[in-house]
């Protein structure tokens, strides 16, 4: 697809669900793809997969180091850094009066800070150059309130304004930088995994059982917002469960 072949595009969260559907779609149009996740093994058979148009570094967003390794690792062996897909979430729902401190913390280290030391790594490459584009998975959470997720709201409303906030800066710097935030409906991905095993979780898996999308269609957003030329305006993606029309 046009404005996608040949180019350096780093995916956080790449060994499951939405970054795993991304790499597979963009590599497909001959896109360069840099894997990132914990889980080694996954990463290694994605990336054999995918053949040429792979590579990957096992790494952990709440390690800035681990992301400015990756970067280097783009760097090195495709020669720049075009996009940054940060997608890794996780999502322990319940309610606050659970006090699950643990969930909490960890859902503000993967999908706030993860998102940080991303874009930390990769903005002094994306300012040398004067391009770049960088996609951030939010989620309708983002948007709105869900009881029973009350801290992931949170994390996804902050992604979605911080995200907002860096576009007007570059824009104000004169900076050739790109801003995406994809706000995900229901997706059939392991994100229901972080769930406690409660009546609440029963209910979400009847819901996303009914109404989720498939992981591909927020790596056709994605590659829909790579693909767009200047001028076009893919700030804000939102991809509805067929229900909400």
């Amino acid at each position: 697809m046009e404005n996608v072949e040949n180019k350096v595009i780093i995916i956080t969260g790449a060994t499951s669900g939405i970054g795993e559907a991304t790499a597979r779609v963009l590599a497909k149009h001959g896109a360069k793809v840099v894997l990132s996740g914990r889980r080694e093994e996954r990463l290694e058979k994605l990336a054999g997969e995918l053949g040429d148009s792979a590579i990957y570094l096992k790494s952990d967003v709440t390690n800035v180091e681990d992301m400015k390794a990756i970067v280097k690792l783009a760097k090195e062996k495709f020669g720049k850094v075009d996009v940054l897909f940060a997608n890794a979430g996780i999502m322990p729902a319940g309610n606050m009066s659970e006090l699950d401190l643990k969930g909490w913390m960890d859902m503000i280290d993967i999908n706030i800070k993860g998102v940080l030391n991303s874009m930390y790594a990769v903005i002094p490459e994306f300012y040398q150059q004067n391009s770049g584009h960088i996609i951030i998975t939010s989620s309708r959470a983002g948007t709105t309130l869900v009881p029973g997720n009350a801290v992931y709201c949170g994390t996804k409303h902050f992604v979605k304004v911080m995200l907002q906030s860096f576009n007007s800066e570059t824009n104000q710097e004169g900076k050739n930088i790109r801003t995406t935030t994809i706000y995900p409906g229901a997706i059939k991905t392991e994100l229901l995994n972080h769930v406690v095993e409660n009546d609440h979780k029963k209910m979400v898996e009847g819901f996303y059982e009914q109404f989720g999308l498939q992981p591909e269609t927020i790596a056709n957003a994605v590659l829909y917002a790579i693909s767009q030329p200047d001028g076009v305006d893919v700030s804000d993606l939102v991809v509805r469960p067929t229900f909400e029309g």
